[in-house]
């Protein structure tokens, strides 16, 4: 007997041409206690037709009318409706490897409530995967095999979206698809950190991740940097910050422009460090870029390193290591 029903919320918009692939992987699932609760967000094509026939013909799938509009309120309203003992969430245009269910519902079982389980992703297009996307889905299956997500939260999202699965208690505990912040799983990953949650190994690949040009996360002004960086700042600032420490911003790109300007905007004193001579000893928003070494004058700093370079970023871990400063304590990355 299986144990637990999985509610498997999806919020779609526009994926009619996705949805079959990513409908029959669901009904392809060894594990077969579970319900679908997808949302329509307003499609214009035929993606709510779509839908209809699958839940015609499988009673586990309920297709609903978002009451809002937008990603948070389409989960937000599946999510009312969802009854599981665990909760998933899934993307309208992704794929289920045959055994991911049954893989996370065993995980969560074995270790009990308090855990997250998670899988390895595997991105897949019809035009190729960038680099760039290379990049992040080894960066982000390395954390997931050793379960260490959390310890590089505020560099990108550790938690995919639709890769995910909790007992019920714990996801309400943690405030649920609750909060109106973007990004949204972003900002659910930061809560899972600050509910305590554990993240469960895994080495096996249970998710397959659909890339192409119209995707939201690519094209949703609710995706861009800014809204990222602000979502880091706000919960470093919450959960990981002492204002009894001098703060330290590293970099004064773009990112490290960013920071400042949030941090000056919540009356929040730093000092901004930089290595690149032509702008050390100059001024941006008011407030002098000074030479790195600086730091070893300043007693127990934090610092944010918005420093994006793979090699500057290895020496300064390097610079940091020998002044004795640990990550995730003294010192943070945000990209």
């Amino acid at each position: 007997m299986q144990q637990g029903k999985v509610s498997i919320v999806i919020p779609f918009k526009n994926t009619a041409h996705y949805l079959p692939e990513c409908l029959d992987s669901i009904l392809g699932q060894s594990y077969s206690n579970w319900e679908v609760l997808a949302v329509d967000d307003h499609s214009n094509d035929q993606s709510f037709e779509v839908l209809s026939q699958y839940a015609s013909k499988d009673s586990r799938i309920e297709v609903i009318k978002n009451k809002g509009g937008g990603i948070i309120p389409a989960l937000q309203t599946a999510y009312t409706k969802s009854s599981g003992t665990f909760i998933t969430r899934m993307d309208s245009d992704d794929i289920m490897k045959p055994q991911r269910l049954q893989r996370m519902v065993d995980n969560l079982i074995a270790t009990g409530k308090g855990h997250i389980a998670v899988g390895l992703v595997k991105y897949f297009s019809d035009h190729g995967i960038s680099n760039g996307y290379e990049r992040y889905e080894k960066w982000l299956n390395g954390l997931t095999s050793k379960g260490t997500n959390f310890d590089e939260i505020y560099k990108e999202c550790v938690i995919p979206s639709p890769c995910w699965m909790v007992h019920r208690e714990d996801f309400e505990r943690c405030g649920g698809f609750g909060p109106l912040r973007y990004p949204e799983d972003y900002d659910l990953t930061f809560r899972f950190y600050e509910g305590g949650l554990k993240i469960i190994p895994c080495d096996e690949i249970l998710h397959l991740w659909r890339d192409y040009d119209t995707r939201t996360s690519r094209t949703h002004e609710h995706y861009a940097q800014n809204y990222f960086l602000d979502i880091k700042l706000h919960y470093f600032l919450q959960l990981n910050y002492d204002i009894n420490r001098p703060l330290v911003v590293w970099g004064a790109g773009f990112k490290g422009k960013a920071i400042a300007k949030g941090l000056q905007r919540r009356g929040i004193n730093f000092t901004w460090l930089c290595d690149n001579p032509n702008k050390i000893g100059k001024k941006i928003y008011n407030k002098e870029l000074m030479h790195f070494d600086v730091l070893k004058t300043l007693k127990n700093p934090q610092s944010i390193i918005t420093v994006a370079n793979s090699k500057e970023q290895r020496e300064i871990k390097k610079y940091l290591k020998g002044l004795g400063q640990k990550p995730m304590e003294d010192y943070f990355f945000f990209c």
